[in-house]
């Protein structure tokens, strides 16, 4: 099963995507793509380690490449978010040019590994803003990224002020 969540920002989507593998038996691994580099990274960080303390997910701190990634057959997986793997391809390290590609290719992979796969994403380009040549990149990569996974995914879910509503498939 493979559920992408999206929304805005600090809408509910991860709260939501823990409370979809709560239900989860079996070892459950939170692949953390947060690159701990600016003003509130650190604070962010903290308040996603402090919410899932007690929820026995076994944490990999995988700012990009998890396509290398590896896990055992069954496992229940929560991928926290697309919009920091997406800038850490681009931008960070491998500076990957469109990382579309190699980043839907993952998540099939991840797809094809877990019996639950929960992916967060952000909700980007929407506020009809014109942003420099760098961002509209990332703002396009990002489409593409949301409406690939979307087409295999089984439940596509939006978090509206904490409200999911269901796009496709059902909630959970």
């Amino acid at each position: 099963m493979i559920t992408l969540i999206t929304g805005g920002t600090k809408c509910g989507k991860s709260e939501y995507a823990e409370k979809i593998l709560e239900r989860f038996i079996g070892p459950k691994y939170y692949i953390a793509t947060m690159n701990p580099v600016g003003d509130d990274a650190d604070e962010i960080i903290a308040r996603h380690r402090e919410a899932r303390k007690n929820k026995s997910y076994i944490t990999m701190e995988c700012p990009r490449d998890i396509d290398k990634l590896d896990l055992p057959i069954g496992c229940g997986i929560l991928l926290e978010c697309i919009g920091n793997l997406c800038a850490n391809e681009m931008y960070v390290g491998g500076n990957v040019l469109k990382p579309s590609d190699k980043i839907i290719h993952s998540i099939r992979s991840l797809g094809e590994t877990a019996s639950e796969l929960v992916i967060v994403t952000n909700e980007v380009g929407c506020d009809g803003n014109s942003y420099s040549m760098d961002l509209m990149a990332y703002v396009s990569e990002m489409a593409i990224i949301n409406s690939g996974i979307a087409e295999f995914a089984d439940n596509v879910v939006e978090c509206v002020y904490g409200i999911p509503i269901a796009l496709k498939g059902k909630l959970i």
